[in-house]
């Protein structure tokens, strides 16, 4: 087991707040930069793939592997946008998160606000389930009955999670508004607003490009975005030894430092994924926009010395993080928690 002492990383980082401050600063010049880079690769791209759809669905696919990416990097826009770091204006963020949306389908202002509340609240096992990937923790599972657990294994399977389930996230559950929080009750609408918007965007480009070609290569890029956005929000919140807490012991910056890991990938997927890598970083200031963050991890090394720093390879072992143990203040997968399981009943046995 990984201890870590919470005093330490208070210590250290006890002045964060200005450690973080002038890379909070949005740059209008970097922002317009990335819009047009991404915003360019993304059509160039889409144009290809309806190029290649008329040959061979095949290659058309292939380009969608990386313009799958495309729209990650496009989904980080909008995402900054809806932490209000993106850009000085805050009519500009809306307007820029908005016309991200329709590229990702993922409606802007209530996905924005349901990603704040998982800043606010990261790690809180009494709410892992909104804007976050649900966690079971050992007891809740032990607890449940016979459909919660089929539906749980199924929900955690990643031959489930980051295929379809990816695509279902993106395309079917965004088209509604889940959450009967008070907290969302002035968001909630944006849903169906956005749900209006894609429909007749979709229908026109649909007309125009022509309903098949249009959709089924639309949709094929939604496809991987959809796996490559679930996975890089999988890996940096279900690692084996994640911070995760119940409300009255839980702290924020505890919480963003070992509560999230720093992705450590080579720089052209850091590119590719908006930099969100550096998850440890982001959780503690949401303000930093995307194209700070590589500029504070590399001047502030102090931000990565308490953090899960994983690479690619360490981060396929994250698949077996199904379970939040409360005595071993770690994740376990199924197959621990079901050798557990046996043990016991072999102990109680003999007991007798």
């Amino acid at each position: 087991m990984k201890h870590f002492n919470s005093q330490q990383i208070l210590d250290d980082l006890k002045n964060w707040q200005s450690m973080v401050k002038k890379y909070q600063v949005p740059n209008t010049k970097e922002a317009i930069i990335q819009m047009a880079n991404s915003f360019s690769f993304y059509v160039l791209l889409l144009g290809l793939q309806f190029y290649l759809y008329e040959k061979s669905f095949f290659w058309s696919a292939l380009v969608a592997l990386l313009n799958g990416f495309i729209l990650s990097r496009i989904f980080i826009i909008q995402h900054d946008c809806g932490h209000s770091s993106f850009l000085k204006s805050k009519k500009a963020n809306t307007i820029i998160g908005t016309i991200c949306s329709i590229c990702t389908l993922i409606p802007y202002k209530y996905w924005a606000k349901n990603h704040g509340f998982h800043h606010a609240h990261n790690g809180q096992l009494e709410v892992s389930d909104i804007g976050d990937v649900d966690c079971m923790t050992v007891e809740e599972y032990v607890k449940a009955n016979w459909k919660t657990k089929i539906y749980y294994r199924v929900y955690r399977n990643p031959f489930y999670l980051f295929t379809i389930g990816g695509f279902i996230y993106v395309v079917v559950y965004n088209r509604f508004a889940f959450s009967n929080l008070s907290y969302f009750k002035k968001v909630k609408n944006n849903v169906n607003i956005s749900n209006a918007i894609f429909i007749i965007t979709y229908a026109i480009a649909a007309y125009i490009l022509g309903p098949e070609r249009f959709l089924v290569v639309q949709f094929t890029n939604l496809f991987f975005f959809g796996i490559y956005a679930l996975w890089f929000f999988y890996i940096q919140h279900q690692y084996e030894f994640i911070y995760k807490s119940g409300k009255e012991n839980w702290n924020y910056v505890v919480a963003a430092i070992k509560g999230t890991t720093y992705y450590k990938l080579p720089r052209i997927f850091h590119w590719l994924s908006g930099n969100i890598g550096y998850h440890h970083i982001h959780h503690l200031s949401s303000s930093i926009p995307n194209y700070n963050l590589r500029k504070c991890h590399q001047e502030n090394p102090i931000l990565a010395k308490h953090t899960n720093t994983i690479t690619f390879w360490q981060s396929l072992k994250t698949i077996h993080s199904n379970l939040w143990d409360e005595e071993q203040k770690k994740m376990i997968s199924f197959k621990e928690y079901s050798r557990r399981k046996k043990l016991a009943k072999q102990m109680a046995l003999k007991a007798q």
